[in-house]
């Protein structure tokens, strides 16, 4: 037969997926033996039916003749004739495996890969030379299929069993690309263990080992090994898995030492199906707030690896997931590696997503401790969730959110603290702080824990940012105790407080005009019991806030800082008195400002003029 050319068209086509669409060389091997698999595939749904079939040991064997340069991946499947070699080899972007699924009556005996009828080109980008020997099923004759990349010719050959050998000649290193590799066993062991592991037909290879002999000495043969475990995980039986089993693949996939915290395997059919192993780790990674981290997802379809970090299947608040997920019928690309933006692959993220939302708030209700461990881990990573994409996700995610709280130093759910509530607390507190001991020693906490009210405890940076996108929970709104608008007491305790506003204001605004660089406002309040001076904020921006900003180097912006008297206090009295005598307030609202500063954990402008205050006042309180 003479050569054919390819058309012109072909040809461009050919070039490109040689060259362009697929970007990883390593992939060449995966191609050719998920074809091989096809082939297998379609020979045993044609034994079922065809009694005459005779008996085989299915598998795809690799040879590898370094001194030649060639690799062979040789297979007993179904096998071509001349016409299908022209059909599927020398039509580009044909299918025979797609034909082959379409004409199936029983389509789900059909494992079938190869769909997409590109594949095999991607021999190619590793080869300067392919032949394809095959021999169909039930036939005498043999052919081998040849081709440069300019054109092919089909001619007679000799093939005992039936199958189809895929001989590449591989290619001479380059400047930019080395090809020697491809021709060693290990690399070759290394790419099966990739993207192939999960073939379920035996991958068998020579492999160089040692023979160790009785007297101690050994020497090197050639053993024929079979490089896949073939039936991954996820595809067994869950009455056939132990726990053992679960947490060894976790193990030893995630190089993980700590067993996991929870299992989720489990199947879906449908629209789009899929079988997942997922895992949520109990300890979390030390880089998984930075740049570094990488999803740990894996994506497969029928048991071919397609993807490590796959980002496009789960929502990023879900990220500490680990995990497989195969999926029977994912709408690839030609080049298996990109993965469609459409209807099927937003429906198998939200089925994923649910899938671990419904497990989460299963351990929330049941496994109390475990799901403590996992938020003390990743409930920050939940918050953020809830805060991005101004607040999109909250209501997904806000029932799964826990906070520490007064009431027993323990987490509590937004639920949970609303079942706690006073019959007449209209808000949700919250005090917030660079950790809880902190937290406890601020003096606007006293009064409102001796009130008997709930206060949740705000230690993570996010938490602060969070409620001014959840702003309220089930009509409860949240309310800072560190804001000046913190509503306590009973009418008449706020009447008298406004009529001891009105009764000091001269004394009050006084030492507002000492401080009127520093303060918003100066006033009594009745949320302090035991301390003499406190710091809020309005509104607006939260002293807290502030903290955060600063350590972001956003240092102009300031909360309006109002600092607050305790009208009960001895310190109070002694202003009162001063006041009375015209005596110079400057230093003792200095000194009660740079207090109400420590206390509140900010940093006061001038430690040495600050100690030097207070022996002056010391120095005065001893000769008095």
């Amino acid at each position: 037969m003479a050569i054919k050319q390819f058309k012109t068209e072909s040809k461009r086509l050919l070039d490109m997926m040689a060259n362009s669409i697929y970007t990883n060389t390593d992939i060449f091997l995966r191609e050719i033996i998920s074809n091989a698999s096809d082939a297998l595939d379609k020979r045993h749904i044609i034994s079922l039916t065809d009694t005459a079939s005779e008996d085989y040991d299915p598998m795809i064997r690799i040879t590898i003749d370094k001194k030649n340069r060639l690799i062979t991946i040789s297979d007993n499947g179904v096998g071509m004739d001349k016409k299908e070699l022209e059909d599927n080899l020398g039509t580009i972007a044909r299918s025979g495996s797609f034909d082959f699924k379409q004409d199936l009556s029983a389509q789900d005996e059909a494992d079938i890969i190869g769909q997409f009828g590109v594949g095999f080109y991607s021999s190619f980008m590793v080869s300067d030379n392919v032949e394809v020997v095959s021999k169909k099923l039930n036939e005498n004759k043999a052919y081998k299929w040849v081709s440069d990349m300019n054109g092919y010719e089909i001619l007679p050959a000799e093939r005992n069993e039936t199958g189809t050998d895929v001989i590449l000649h591989i290619k001479k290193n380059s400047k930019e690309k080395k090809y020697d590799p491809y021709l060693e066993t290990s690399k070759i062991q290394e790419l099966v263990r990739k993207y192939s592991d999960f073939i379920r037909y035996p991958i068998r290879m020579e492999v160089e080992t040692y023979d160790y002999k009785e007297d101690g000495t050994s020497s090197k043969v050639l053993k024929e090994e079979t490089l896949n475990s073939m039936q991954p995980l996820w595809k067994k039986n869950k009455k056939e898995i132990k726990d053992g089993d679960y947490d060894d693949f976790y193990m030893q996939e995630y190089y993980d030492y700590h067993k996991p915290l929870k299992v989720i395997h489990y199947k879906v059919e449908g629209n789009t199906s899929y079988t997942a192993l997922l895992y949520i780790p109990s300890e979390r990674p030390f880089n998984y707030y930075s740049g570094d981290y990488k999803l740990n997802l894996k994506l497969y379809s029928r048991g071919v690896f397609i993807k490590d970090e796959a980002k496009e299947i789960v929502s990023d608040y879900f990220r500490f997931i680990r995990g497989v997920v195969d999926s029977d019928d994912l709408s690839l690309n030609i080049s298996r590696e990109i993965l469609q933006q459409d209807h099927q692959m937003n429906t198998l993220k939200k089925s994923i997503d649910k899938k671990i939302k419904s497990t989460l708030e299963a351990m929330r209700d049941k496994d109390r401790e475990d799901y403590e461990k996992f938020f003390d881990a990743f409930g920050a990573q939940l918050k953020y969730g809830c805060y991005e994409d101004f607040g999109r996700n909250k209501d997904v995610l806000v029932d799964l959110l826990m906070f520490k709280s007064s009431k027993e130093d323990r987490y509590v759910t937004l639920k949970e603290y609303l079942s706690h509530m006073k019959e007449d607390q209209k808000d949700i507190y919250y005090a917030s702080g660079e950790d809880i001991a902190k937290i406890k020693t601020l003096p606007q906490l006293e009064k409102v824990l001796d009130d008997g009210y709930e206060v949740l405890y705000f230690t993570d940076t996010i938490d602060e940012f969070l409620t001014s996108i959840l702003r309220e929970y089930e009509g409860k709104q949240f309310r800072s105790i560190l804001k000046s608008d913190l509503d306590l007491g009973s009418e008449k305790e706020k009447e008298e407080l406004n009529k001891l506003n009105e009764e000091n204001k001269e004394l009050l605004d006084k030492l507002k005009e000492i401080l009127k660089e520093k303060v918003f406002d100066v006033r009594l309040s009745n949320r302090l019991k035991s301390h003499p001076v406190c710091l809020v904020s309005d509104e607006n921006l939260s002293i807290d806030m502030e903290k955060v900003l600063n350590s972001l180097d956003q240092k102009h912006v300031k909360a309006n800082k109002i600092m607050e008297i305790n009208p009960e206090h001895e310190i109070f009295k002694t202003l009162q008195d001063m006041m009375k005598k015209k005596e110079d307030l400057s230093s003792y609202a200095d000194l009660l400002y740079e207090q109400s500063l420590l206390i509140a954990g900010l940093p006061i402008d001038d430690p040495v003029a600050y100690s030097q205050k207070i022996v002056e006042l010391m120095i005065r309180n001893n000769r008095s």
